[in-house]
């Protein structure tokens, strides 16, 4: 044990921190390097065609996850699909770090990427799961700190991947992020007898007999009107997931134009000092946290474990040679230019810091129903997009370029993250206890499903972003994107008596 949970659960944590370190931090490059004049070392793609790229890579990312625990439940078992599509993730970005040398390369890395992230994202998360009993009060806390692992990898992956690739060479930034990539998977493979049995092969079948004569009983308790209704609800509250990561997804996408296009990036003076003194405090930070936890995982199993220890601790020597880098590199320039991926960074280090307080008030202020919640989701998303609206309405009709403050896009951050974590969190768990057992695994992947269309959507409707500004304007196409979540929300609204009933007693 560790910290009071199960020292496999780290074990999966900075597996998982390593993953999202180099998926967020390609993503953060990867609409900026297409859009980036060939002069600077992009491809000067025009803005629809990267958004139409990014469509179909995000798309299909949430679309193999469907195909990856099916693998992983009938042949696999959950580790060997971990170390599989960790290794295929590795080679992808390491295939991506060549683009320079043939386009073909770049374009073998986001299908391996694709492909590997199908196979190790669902059974990642199935892992955290069986390390507890179904019974365990600490399962949620063991989730909670999962997921501060996934935002501390996104958080450090496009602060870290954003700046090298954008300052110092493409190629370097898409390396960087299968480095890490690499470390992740080591640790794990040298890791991976501390689960025991979890996640070795797949249930035998007197275990899945067994299961199954389990859930008929539960069905035969539940009325099939009454699972029926919950169903109608989660198919209801899985439609307007797809509203919301529609305007959520412009992330990288339209939001990553505007702020490269559109934002005043360079800071001369006092703002430019106070920003470095930010950046750094936001660099170093979360590294020294995460540095802790290893501390923690290896006073407990070095002794057993040496191999997992060693190559995480050799990732965190370089995150801490890079973290100081940067921060010593920003200090001796005179002037500060903010890189177009460092905006992404706001939305983890929102969840971060604001994750506990929501926690907090659902629990002790005020505990809504879930089409409540997702309706606030949709709203503030929706809210994020009328202020990113305000911001770029002094644009002129069909401009190419601005200066707009770049406090409007950490603004429309906030109210993201916000929205975000009314919904995000809240879906997953009413998908759980609205499932009947037997099809929770189906519905969870229909949850991804639902995903991978908004993610495709939402490239798409981006790539209009340049149509969209010459024929009427940026204020215009920001403000269309905010009122399609807006609507929803007023729709869950006014279903919601509706929907509390149809949930039967479940709130």
């Amino acid at each position: 044990m560790v910290m009071g949970h199960p020292a496999g659960l780290f074990v999966l944590f900075f597996t998982e921190m390593w993953e999202r370190f180099s998926y967020y931090g390609m993503r953060a490059l990867l609409t900026v390097f297409l859009i980036t004049e060939i002069g600077k070392g992009g491809w000067e793609w025009t803005n629809a065609d990267a958004m139409q790229l990014y469509a179909w890579y995000t798309g299909l990312v949430y679309l193999t996850p469907l195909l990856g625990g099916l693998i992983a439940d009938k042949f696999t078992g959950f580790r060997k699909a971990i170390l599989l599509g960790a290794l295929i993730m590795t080679l992808g970005h390491a295939s991506m770090a060549f683009e320079m040398v043939s386009p073909n390369f770049f374009y073998a890395g986001l299908v391996m990427m694709i492909l590997g992230n199908g196979l190790f994202k669902p059974n990642i998360s199935s892992m955290v799961g069986n390390l507890y009993p179904d019974t365990s009060s600490k399962k949620d806390a063991g989730y909670t700190i999962f997921y501060m692992g996934i935002n501390a990898g996104a958080f450090l992956g496009m602060l870290l991947c954003g700046y090298i690739g954008e300052k110092i060479g493409w190629h370097y930034g898409f390396g960087l992020a299968g480095v890490f990539m690499l470390f992740g998977m080591l640790q794990f493979y040298f890791g991976q007898n501390i689960f025991g049995i979890v996640g070795e092969k797949p249930k035998k079948q007197f275990e899945a007999d067994l299961e199954k004569i389990a859930d008929d009983e539960d069905e035969i308790e539940t009325p099939s009107h009454i699972v029926r209704d919950r169903l109608v609800v989660v198919g209801i509250l899985m439609v307007a997931s797809i509203f919301f990561f529609f305007a959520f997804e412009q992330a990288g996408g339209s939001m990553t134009v505007f702020a490269k296009d559109y934002t005043q990036r360079v800071l001369e003076g006092n703002t430019g000092v106070i920003f470095k003194w930010i950046d750094a405090i936001l660099t170093i930070f979360p590294i020294l946290i995460v540095s802790w936890v290893l501390y923690g995982l290896g006073k407990k199993i070095y002794k057993t474990y040496p191999l997992t220890i060693i190559f995480t601790a050799i990732s965190f020597v370089i995150i801490w040679i890079l973290g100081g880098w940067k921060v010593y590199r920003e200090f001796s320039l005179e002037q500060t230019e903010v890189t177009v991926s460092w905006f992404q960074i706001l939305n983890s280090f929102f969840i971060i810091t604001l994750a506990s307080s929501f926690s907090k008030m659902w629990e002790k202020v005020w505990n809504p129903s879930g089409p409540v919640k997702f309706a606030m989701g949709l709203a503030l998303v929706g809210i994020g997009f009328v202020v990113l609206s305000v911001g770029s309405n002094s644009i002129p009709q069909g401009a190419t370029s601005a200066s707009v403050s770049m406090i409007w896009l950490i603004m429309a951050y906030f109210f993201h993250t916000t929205g975000e974590l009314c919904l995000s969190p809240v879906g997953l768990s009413y998908v759980s206890k609205l499932s009947p057992k037997r099809l929770a695994g189906l519905l969870f992947g229909l949850w991804f499903t639902a995903s991978a269309i908004a993610n495709f959507i939402a490239g798409m409707t981006g790539s209009y972003i340049d149509q969209i500004s010459q024929t009427y304007s940026m204020s215009t196409f920001f403000l269309i994107i905010a009122a399609i979540p807006i609507f929803a929300a007023v729709i869950l609204l006014i279903l919601n008596p509706k929907l509390k009933k149809m949930m039967h007693g479940i709130n």
